[in-house]
């Protein structure tokens, strides 16, 4: 992984997680979605979104390390220099779903990566505006 980690734009309406998967490797969201598809992971799946098993399977195959458990998000400057968010998360039928982001802490600078089509800009500074529920910490 390289010490600047650059946004990847999802190509699927539900592909935030191989989009940040793509960005913490460096490759480009074809090349993940090509891997994460060999994996029998694919964005369309729900569970992409609504379970940590899948993005961690795809990260460990893209040769990427994270902390074996989830943390709950505190604050922004308690976060690890990079992690895995859980934005946007909410129940729908009593299961919880989120959009996955890349936090980056880089010296004094922090960001989130947000993948998503619709945004102007995928570097994200605007850290007040994101609630992130939990994070999983890449271990760098």
């Amino acid at each position: 992984m390289s010490k600047t980690i650059k946004p990847v734009v999802q190509e699927e309406k539900t592909g935030c997680a191989i989009a940040a998967s793509a960005a913490l490797a460096g490759l480009s969201y074809a090349r993940a979605k090509e891997i994460a598809n060999r994996l029998g992971i694919y964005a369309e799946d729900s569970a992409l979104w609504s379970q940590t098993h899948p993005i961690r399977r795809l990260l460990t195959e893209l040769g990427i390390r994270t902390a074996p458990d989830e943390s709950t998000f505190v604050s922004w400057t308690s976060l690890p220099d990079c992690a895995l968010l859980a934005t946007k998360w909410r129940l729908i039928k009593e299961k919880p779903f989120w959009h996955w982001a890349v936090f980056v802490r880089e010296g004094q600078h922090s960001y989130v990566l947000d993948s998503s089509k619709t945004l102007k800009t995928h570097i994200r500074t605007d850290l007040g505006r994101i609630e992130p529920r939990w994070y999983i910490e890449i271990i760098r």
